[in-house]
């Protein structure tokens, strides 16, 4: 592919879910839509490199689609109807006006669209990262370590149940925008979080997912610039992402945080995530997003390891919790009191919220909180009970990369 045709791509790829919104806005028809966006892209890589790309490519991209969409239209009612006429004879247009629509992009309809809450979370991230990031099945079953038959079931279920939900696309003042855009602030972070740590497979990092969800993140920011908490999502995704390229070394192994190579880091990320998060960070009420983000900027602005300011963080920590209480955020204020205040200290609070919360047992924590406690009994020097804890975290990750890294810590006891 040369330079050309990788340019025409990248605008296809940013204009797409303008391009699926604004047709599914005009017809209220999403699978339609995605077609004839489809079509329209096609006609674009055949036309493009031949003629140029139009001043003004998210207008023809649509009016090529609205063609499309016509053409399907008029397929469907044997020739009867005109596409006003269709329009005015599908009851979902005769509903009762449920309030004033909302003036907002129509890549942001799409994203709350996708986010619905009808959808399960695996639902919603498939959908998104078909219809909205553009990405084929395949892509999207290899990043979550499924079939693609699997996958294209899970998505077209997920198609299903938007129209059997009666799901639609024009939001309007009555809707809970906040709500809705937390929804999709919670699935980019998952897209991104699978990027940067599968959670299974034989490699620990997922590039292509990481960089979708700061994409798509950029976008959700930029509708909805009012609300701090995008842009510190942002933030967060920048800074945490700025330290990928150093979290395995050249055999692909996992390196801790304190054994990276500090000067690999990304200080352009860097840079823009402080940025970000420097201006997000509001006068008033301080959200998740934000909190997190600013956790990230500690570590990325600390030279070495030795100089991070862990007690600040374990403080950022004792807020998150306050208004997030899960169990990875409890056991990341863990690790924190333990690099701020020692390995003790840190065992005491561990076994604290073990008992009120269950996290060695619950399955959503088990496996992090073994492995958090192996380390904190490995610094203590209980070296049998780290050697256990090492080989059940070991045993509860599907990751092969973290798998092999727990496995070796263990080794290092005597059996």
């Amino acid at each position: 592919m040369n330079a050309n045709e990788v340019a025409f791509e990248a605008v296809l790829r940013a204009e797409a879910p303008h391009v699926i919104g604004a047709l599914a806005r005009r017809f209220g028809r999403f699978d339609a839509a995605e077609d004839a966006a489809q079509e329209a892209q096609i006609a674009a890589s055949q036309q493009w490199p031949r003629d140029g790309v139009p001043s003004e490519p998210r207008s023809w991209l649509i009016r090529v689609g609205y063609r499309r969409m016509i053409d399907m239209i008029r397929s469907e009612q044997a020739g009867r109807r005109r596409e006003e006429e269709y329009v005015t004879t599908d009851p979902r247009f005769l509903a009762p006006d449920p309030g004033r629509p909302l003036e907002i992009d129509d890549s942001l309809h799409l994203l709350l669209l996708c986010c619905h809450p009808v959808l399960s979370s695996a639902s919603q991230i498939a959908l998104t990262l078909r219809v909205v990031g553009g990405l084929t099945t395949a892509e999207i079953a290899h990043a979550y370590g499924v079939t693609e038959q699997t996958m294209a079931v899970r998505i077209s279920r997920a198609k299903q149940q938007l129209k059997k939900a009666g799901a639609r696309f024009e939001f309007t003042a009555g809707d809970d925008l906040h709500s809705r855009v937390s929804s999709v602030m919670r699935v980019l972070y998952l897209i991104f979080n699978e990027g940067y740590t599968a959670s299974a497979g034989a490699r620990l990092v997922r590039p292509d997912l990481a960089s979708e969800a700061i994409r798509l993140a950029r976008m959700l920011r930029r509708e909805v610039p009012e609300d701090p908490e995008p842009a510190a999502l942002v933030a967060l995704m920048l800074l945490t992402d700025a330290r990928g390229s150093t979290r395995t070394d050249s055999r692909g192994e996992l390196t801790p945080l304190p054994q990276q190579d500090r000067s690999r880091w990304d200080r352009g990320m860097i840079a823009e995530g402080t940025r970000i998060i420097e201006a997000a960070w509001s006068n008033g009420a301080v959200g998740t997003y934000q909190l997190q983000a600013a956790i990230a900027a500690v570590h990325a602005e600390a030279e070495t390891a030795d100089a991070t300011d862990w007690r600040q963080i374990a403080g950022l920590y004792l807020a998150l919790e306050h208004l997030e209480p899960g169990g990875p955020v409890m056991l990341a204020r863990v690790v924190a009191v333990a690099n701020a205040y020692g390995h003790e200290a840190a065992l005491e609070v561990l076994e604290q919220l073990d008992r009120e919360h269950g996290l060695m047992h619950h399955p959503l924590t088990t496996q992090r909180a073994h492995a958090v406690r192996a380390h904190l009994l490995e610094r203590s020097g209980r070296a049998e009970a780290a050697r256990a804890d090492f080989l059940v975290a070991a045993d509860l990750t599907a990751n092969d990369v973290e798998s092999r890294f727990l496995r070796s810590k263990a080794n290092n006891f005597p059996a």
